[in-house]
């Protein structure tokens, strides 16, 4: 098959064209040329703007007439035809496609999408990448898809830092990219060496991400990093992808402490939540923007221990933290000392304290960027 007749023109050229060339050429007048085929000078004329077409009977006049072939003429004929009813089909398209990009626009993340350069803004391409992106056969899934059980909770939320919208267009993006991605098998019984590796890759602090990533398609779970939109703030999300277990993260805070804490969240929803239940997806934002039933949900906080418990040991940190009543009473030196010990980065310790002691004002050089 020639590739380039899938190709549509801009512009189909009727053989009435290319006969008043061959007249102008020949110095042939219309008048003159009707009489010699036995047309009326209008019938020619309707010809030569493309109003009537040729049949094989004129191709033969137009063969003797001017030498060229009948054949020919009839091809120009067929090509014409073809190149008008690709036109007329490619307009029809279009047309469509701007009517339901119409009904579209309003329930999707348009600036986002546009941002991540997934969208061009031509509603003919856009439209089939849209269906792809949100995993749906027909539009009115869009409209659903904000009143599901996981995204509902950010349609009623008031706080003007949230767009629903750009937070469900994030992780319909994860989503999609996850099935791109091929890791290793996943073994449920290898969780302890995978968080013991994790563990050593932040420690060092040296290309994280990278040693992350592919560490984590080693034990057969995806890591998929993603930009956020506007007005989502939002740190990760876990789910099952193709039969494997995936996360997405944001990095909105390229912070050590962060990273980890948020990817041991993750892991904690994947190992102690989505091995019994490959439908739940689990999407977690700024812990001060969260809905408070979410918050307190035996999931959130089940996440919550399973980060903490296997970034530091309990007996450990209850060691450390024993009978401290203040913050100010830890320094960089007494975090490093107990980072060394237990091969912890001392920006996991330090957040660590943060958050157990809700004060985020100690002072303090210990380096806390994802290297």
């Amino acid at each position: 098959m020639n590739p380039l007749s899938s190709l549509t023109p801009k512009y189909a050229t009727h053989p009435g064209e290319v006969l008043l060339d061959e007249l102008e050429a020949n110095e042939i007048s219309q008048a003159e040329f009707a009489k010699i085929i036995g047309f009326k000078k209008s019938q020619l004329n309707e010809i030569i703007k493309g109003k009537r077409n040729i049949n094989a009977d004129l191709a033969i006049l137009l063969e003797k007439s001017l030498g060229i072939d009948a054949e020919y003429w009839l091809e120009l004929q067929k090509n014409y035809s073809l190149d008008k009813a690709k036109i007329e089909a490619k307009n029809q398209n279009r047309l469509e496609a701007i009517e339901n990009w119409n009904l579209i626009k309003s329930h999707i993340a348009t600036s986002f999408l546009k941002k991540e350069k997934i969208i061009t803004g031509d509603p003919v391409e856009d439209i089939p990448i849209i269906k792809s992106i949100y995993n749906i056969k027909c539009f009115e899934g869009l409209a659903k898809l904000s009143v599901q059980p996981n995204y509902i909770r950010f349609r009623q939320h008031k706080s003007k830092f949230i767009d629903n919208k750009n937070v469900i267009a994030w992780v319909k993006l994860v989503q999609y990219n996850a099935k791109q991605v091929i890791v290793d098998k996943f073994d449920n019984d290898l969780r302890n060496e995978l968080l013991n590796n994790l563990r050593i890759i932040l420690f060092q602090n040296n290309q994280v991400l990278k040693r992350t990533e592919k560490t984590l398609a080693e034990f057969g779970i995806k890591l998929i990093i993603q930009n956020k939109g506007s007005k989502t703030p939002i740190d990760g999300v876990s789910f099952w992808s193709e039969g494997k277990p995936a996360i997405g993260m944001s990095l909105r805070y390229k912070r050590l402490d962060y990273f980890a804490f948020t990817l041991f969240h993750e892991l904690g929803h994947i190992y102690e939540h989505l091995l019994n239940n490959n439908q739940a997806e689990y999407i977690d934002i700024d812990p001060s923007l969260e809905d408070e039933k979410y918050k307190k949900s035996e999931e959130e906080i089940e996440a919550n221990l399973f980060a903490e418990n296997n970034l530091i040991p309990p007996n450990k940190w209850e060691n450390f933290i024993s009978e401290e009543e203040s913050i100010y009473n830890f320094n960089d030196y007494i975090i490093n000392k107990f980072s060394h010990t237990q091969e912890v980065n001392p920006a996991i310790v330090k957040g660590r304290l943060c958050r157990h002691f809700d004060n985020y004002k100690l002072k303090s050089n210990i380096v806390n960027e994802v290297l």
